[in-house]
């Protein structure tokens, strides 16, 4: 037998012991924020639990939230099929068979009504996980807030809109790098004044990781992301002790317990000081605020109960790391969507580490402890080390058109299965402890029917509308997208009119082209 490994999934060795102590004299809410941003963490209030949900039609997942708000849920992610990822309506061509798969179809203000039904935006906040139509989500949810009468510089929440990590990791982007980062910019400057309150981003680890990067990659690449948008806003002319206050981060929590602690850790004090090189000198500008998700990736369709125990392990880890806010995966999501009975377990797991375990009584308890701190300093060295070659190349957007990050995390996703197929890496149930299959927990599945239904509701819509409101708003559009105008309020006026996504992002495919 090989002398056995000793190194987190990024490759750091771990020593026998941990002896020295490494002058930690830093404390919470103070820069560089290592041991968390707030000065009394979870003990002040505790994190958001999201549950992240969104399938079929806007009916369906509108009854999903009401049952999740009724279990204690804090506050909703929305999940969007395909075609609403990529700027078609349900009726087009290329939606055949991804209609309310992965999440819900949106194809127009009128659903967006129809999926907060009875919810009242101003009492929750909102987290969409929508990147290239991001401009045209974020425009519906404004204007249902003014439908409901909500003050809109009062109403929170977030949109992911972070297109790099999409080139590089998961493939859901429509237009050119560069129109897609100047739509990015214009919501960074429009939020700033019209809806204060907003996320207007949330670079995004977690899909990275879920495409196989190691922990100190998913750490490298979303920041260097993050410097990135950081430097686009810079160009535009804003301040960056306006608008990096309002960027959140989105990471993975993966199955390394110690190692996800560190990565956390490392983030918050790696952020706060390219923040301050670059001219941040508001607290709030510094910090890193971000959520967390469950390895979705780290789920086995083999004996899926065992995924309760993994959620329970991996969100403790986003906790004790400091996390904002916390989404834990249902444990038969790697056969179907959750189950509502999968869904109310994964929830009950944040409010028994919440409420029971006592990690909650005292701000970052790991902290001080030598093998901590210490894997802390080597994963914020081994990023660096990544940043540095992204910087020298010219930042993310020339890494991701080099296919640079593209190969590091397709290599690192080679070695990874590679270990777990020779054994070096244990995975419980699929290559150690197997057994003969017991019978599969009940799955959630999608009816193929819910598209006719979104393509009746089109041509109802189409109908009742005014088109000539329609077309002029997206005539309006188009010339806004040839010159240098902020397009939101444009965005914005089409959706009024009940133009529909696949309408508004085709005006902006015919000027910026695609990718």
């Amino acid at each position: 037998m090989a002398d056995k490994k000793f190194t987190t999934t990024s490759g750091i060795q771990f020593k026998e012991v941990y002896t020295e102590p490494s002058g930690m004299d830093e404390l919470p809410g103070q820069f560089p924020y290592t041991r968390g941003i707030q000065k009394d963490m979870y003990r002040g209030k505790p994190w958001t639990m999201r549950q992240y949900a969104g399938f079929s039609t806007a009916e369906e997942s509108n009854k999903r939230y009401h049952y999740l708000l009724s279990q204690g849920t804090m506050g909703l992610s929305v999940a969007f099929d395909l075609p609403t990822q990529i700027g078609y309506d349900s009726d087009h061509a290329l939606s055949e068979g991804e209609v309310g798969k992965v999440g819900v179809a949106i194809d127009s203000l009128k659903d967006m009504e129809i999926l907060f039904d009875g919810i009242q935006l101003k009492d929750i906040t909102t987290s969409m996980t929508i990147n290239a139509t991001a401009s045209i989500l974020l425009a519906m949810y404004i204007a249902l807030a003014k439908r409901q009468g909500a003050d809109i510089k009062q109403i929170s929440g977030t949109i992911q809109n972070d297109i790099l990590k999409e080139y590089a990791a998961r493939g859901t982007y429509i237009y050119p790098p560069e129109p897609s980062m100047r739509l990015i910019t214009d919501i960074f400057e429009y939020c700033s004044k019209e809806v204060p309150k907003w996320n207007t981003i949330s670079i995004s680890g977690y899909h990275i990781r879920e495409a196989g990067s190691t922990a100190v990659q998913e750490l490298a690449f979303t920041l260097a992301n993050g410097k990135t948008y950081l430097k686009a806003a810079l160009d535009k002319g804003l301040d960056i002790n306006v608008f990096a206050k309002r960027l959140s981060f989105f990471f993975n929590c993966h199955n390394n317990f110690f190692e996800e602690i560190a990565k956390f850790r490392a983030a918050r004090r790696m952020w706060a000081n390219i923040t301050k090189e670059l001219g941040a000198t508001d607290a709030g500008a510094q910090k890193l605020r971000f959520h967390t998700q469950t390895g979705g990736s780290t789920l086995t369709a083999q004996q899926p109960m065992n995924n309760i125990v993994r959620v329970s392990n991996q969100a403790l880890a986003a906790v004790l790391g400091g996390t904002q806010s916390l989404h834990t995966n249902g444990y038969d999501e790697a056969l179907s969507l959750p189950t509502e009975a999968a869904a109310k377990i994964a929830l009950r797991t944040q409010q028994i580490i919440a409420f029971e375990s006592g990690v909650t009584d005292t701000v970052d308890p790991l902290a001080g402890s030598y093998f901590v701190e210490a894997l802390t300093n080597e994963l914020e060295a081994a990023a660096y080390v990544y940043i540095d070659k992204i910087d020298a190349m010219g930042g993310s957007v020339k890494a991701i058109e080099q296919d640079y990050i593209q190969q590091e995390i397709a290599a690192a996703a080679y070695e990874y299965q590679n270990d777990i197929e020779s054994g070096d890496r244990v995975l419980v149930g699929v290559n150690k402890f197997t057994q003969q299959e017991e019978v599969a927990p009940p799955v959630f599945r999608i009816d193929d029917s819910i598209r006719i239904q979104q393509t009746q509701k089109l041509e109802m819509l189409k109908k009742e509308r005014n088109n000539n409101e329609v077309k002029d708003a997206l005539k309006n559009l188009s010339l806004a997208a040839k010159g240098t105008e902020n397009l939101m309020p444009y965005i914005l006026t089409a959706v009024e009119s009940y133009a529909t996504l696949g309408e508004i992002a085709d005006e902006l495919r015919n000027i910026f082209g695609e990718y």
